[in-house]
């Protein structure tokens, strides 16, 4: 590394949030709550990665309290009593670590499948009811199913507030609930939730406000989206920074405080003509703080280790300049993080020798 890390160590102070540090942990699924509920083994990997440098902490993707949110028992819940005792156990863990933390609220629409656990009996649910592009696998959603939706988001961000912690994150990427309705692939509605690139984001703008207005003008919401999905890696929402800014527009007016730019590779440029990545097109389009993310240490991406695949170490040269040239305010590290908790502080105090390699045991314990 021929380029000083320090700039990923500065301080980063926002209208509302103060971090010690640049280094986000990424949200990764981990299936590791039995019944939904985070046990001390998840208070004491996230706190790992708290004492070792990690300024903020995005949990794994937590689900809202609606029946067809998730699609696997062991992914925790962040509603019901036992699930967010242990969520508060957690937030105290990595406080006590000196590491701020923030739940992500998430709830997969059709990317579950019928009979899918924990509720198999119930049917998934989208915009549109489409997995995918002439997919059908549900009914559409009535406005007051969509209704119920959004007061399930609100009730799981006050719920964060109330045990402590350092905002929310709603996944509004990769293809699940939120972002079916971005997508026109799985959003062919002909009501207000459906339309052109901007009409489709009214559900995550209604879903914004009223966590907005469960949780005060104080408290930060991240919002995470993707151009590519799950279902096509090669879809985008906007093709165009014109089309981006168009899109962007009413979530910053709902009051997102943070996004973060969900992409396979950091170090892509996301429009012709311009090196910038997707965050930073969004931070200069917007004038919000934004977090990059993506294959941030590693030489392959995420959808490698999906098929089993490690990865070896590379340069973070690229992202530190970001940083540096104020193209982006934060980064998030995913795999690298996994395979090695003390990542960050080994990064901050010039031990590249003991960085590790990315090994996809890590993806099936908690270290």
């Amino acid at each position: 590394m021929a380029v000083s890390a320090q700039p990923l160590f500065t301080p980063f102070v926002s209208r509302n949030l103060s971090l010690a540090n640049r280094i986000v942990m990424a949200p990764m699924t981990r299936s590791h709550s039995p019944g939904g509920v985070p046990g001390p083994d998840v208070a004491a990997y996230y706190r790992r990665r708290a004492e070792n440098g990690v300024g903020l902490i995005l949990t794994e993707g937590t689900l809202i309290d609606h029946p067809a949110a998730g699609n696997d028992p062991a992914v925790p819940r962040f509603h019901g009593a036992d699930a967010l005792a242990g969520w508060a156990a957690v937030r105290q863990a990595v406080h006590e670590a000196g590491g701020r933390i923030m739940p992500q609220l998430w709830h997969v629409g059709t990317a579950r499948r019928q009979g899918q656990g924990p509720n198999p009996e119930i049917p998934p649910v989208g915009p549109s009811g489409l997995a995918k592009p002439g997919k059908p696998v549900a009914e559409p959603l009535t406005e007051n199913e969509i209704e119920r939706l959004i007061a399930a988001y609100a009730v799981g961000a006050a719920d964060a507030r109330r045990l402590g912690f350092d905002g929310i994150e709603l996944h509004g990427a990769h293809g699940y609930l939120i972002d079916q309705f971005f997508w026109d692939g799985t959003n062919q509605r002909t009501d207000r939730y459906g339309g052109d690139a901007v009409a489709r984001t009214r559900f995550a703008v209604e879903v914004v406000r009223a966590c907005r207005q469960a949780v005060g003008p104080d408290f930060p919401i991240l919002l995470r989206f993707s151009q590519w999905k799950q279902q096509d890696y090669t879809v985008r929402l906007a093709e165009t920074s014109d089309a981006l800014e168009q899109f962007l527009a009413p979530l910053v007016e709902a009051g997102v405080d943070i996004f973060h730019c969900s992409t396979r590779r950091f170090w892509d440029p996301e429009f012709e003509g311009s090196t910038l990545n997707l965050a930073g097109w969004t931070r200069r389009l917007t004038g919000k703080p934004t977090i990059t993310v993506g294959s941030i240490g590693l030489d392959n991406d995420m959808f490698e280790a999906f098929r089993g695949q490690g990865a070896g170490l590379a340069s973070v040269d690229r992202l530190i300049e970001m940083v540096a040239h104020d193209e982006v305010d934060l980064v998030a590290v995913g795999r690298a993080l996994l395979s090695d908790p003390a990542w960050a502080a080994k990064l901050r105090d010039g031990r590249l020798d003991e960085l590790r390699p990315f090994s996809v045991e890590s993806l099936k314990v908690l270290t």
